[in-house]
């Protein structure tokens, strides 16, 4: 049995983390999924979230991802997304009044799609940029 996951992270401006690890935590739309090596296959749609890898160097990696689909066969995790970036990487202040703005907004009754989706966006990337200030 193998022991490892080889995960990649993937935006659509390319490969935000790849390396191999012990675990995967992310959101789904039927909500959070821990993955395992040796995980059954699986295609699920993941909901904006901060997802989590515990590297096989024992580090957690935090990447903030405004949904998309995560895939997981032969020990092989892909999170796929239109954004994702790693939590380190994240103002963790410009991020909060990113929140505070759309809030703002959807408040005021702007509740169209960009709206609901700029303010999950900016939800994730708080949440994501907070956990890993945790380490």
């Amino acid at each position: 049995m193998v022991d490892v996951l080889r995960v990649e992270v993937v935006s659509s401006t390319g490969i935000v983390w790849e390396g191999d690890a012990r675990s995967v935590i992310v959101r789904t739309s039927e909500g959070d999924i821990g993955i395992l090596p040796n995980h059954e296959p699986l295609l699920a749609s993941l909901v904006p979230c901060a997802a989590e890898v515990l590297s096989t160097a024992d580090t957690r990696e935090v990447v903030a991802i405004d949904g998309g689909f995560v895939s997981v066969a032969d020990n092989r995790v892909s999170l796929l997304s239109q954004f994702a970036k790693i939590a380190e990487e994240i103002d963790l202040v410009a991020a909060e009044h990113e929140l505070a703005a759309a809030e703002k907004r959807i408040n005021a009754g702007e509740l169209d799609e960009e709206t609901r989706h700029h303010y999950l966006r900016a939800q994730a990337q708080v949440r994501a940029a907070r956990m890993a200030r945790e380490n």
